[in-house]
């Protein structure tokens, strides 16, 4: 058990590092149309939540939380970067981004591509709207027509490249074939 302990510890840290090596580097933000970037700063909390549980990921969703909310104070890049200043918009949807991947994944875990799937989709939609609901319920932006444009046009391609990445990872890590043939695990 202490080894089981110990490694979930190690996976919180390292994907914990990823995700604030992502939000330094910027190679978390893929950028989109409009000046607007995909994030996919949310992708290690998902890993986490399959393959140490949903603990691991409310650790690393927490790191990520953090990071966004010390990055929003000191090295703001947008005007809407203010609005992350508030641990409420920054930290606290992010708790939920690993729980809710991991309840998706053990739903279907038993058809390992069809679990990765839907802890990606669940992951990532959760990221979209608990933000976008503190938002509106923060007052940033208090229009329902504004906060719906951004889910379409933001939040449904960040979820499908969200969940390609986490497919991709995940069976990378899992040495699945991903090759299309008789017999291959996707």
């Amino acid at each position: 058990m202490p080894q089981n302990r110990t490694r979930k510890i190690a996976v919180a840290g390292i994907l914990g590092a990823v995700s604030v090596l992502l939000g330094i580097t910027h190679w978390g933000f893929i950028p989109w149309f409009g000046g607007i970037s995909l994030t996919i700063m949310h992708v290690p909390v998902i890993i986490g939540a399959i393959l140490e549980g949903p603990v691991v990921g409310l650790v690393i969703g927490l790191i990520f939380g953090l990071f966004s909310l010390i990055q929003a104070a000191v090295a703001p890049t947008a005007p809407a970067d203010v609005w992350f200043t508030n641990p409420l918009l920054s930290v606290l949807p992010r708790l939920f981004i690993g729980p809710a991947a991991w309840l998706a994944w053990k739903a279907l875990s038993r058809w390992k591509v069809a679990g990765i799937i839907a802890a990606g989709l669940a992951g990532s939609l959760t990221n979209t709207i608990l933000v976008l609901t503190m938002i509106g319920v923060l007052g940033f932006l208090p229009s329902f027509e504004v906060l719906a444009g951004i889910a379409v046009t933001n939040g449904i391609p960040e979820m499908f490249v969200s969940t390609l990445v986490v497919v991709l990872v995940m069976g990378a890590w899992w040495r699945m074939n991903l090759r299309k043939k008789a017999g291959s695990d996707l």
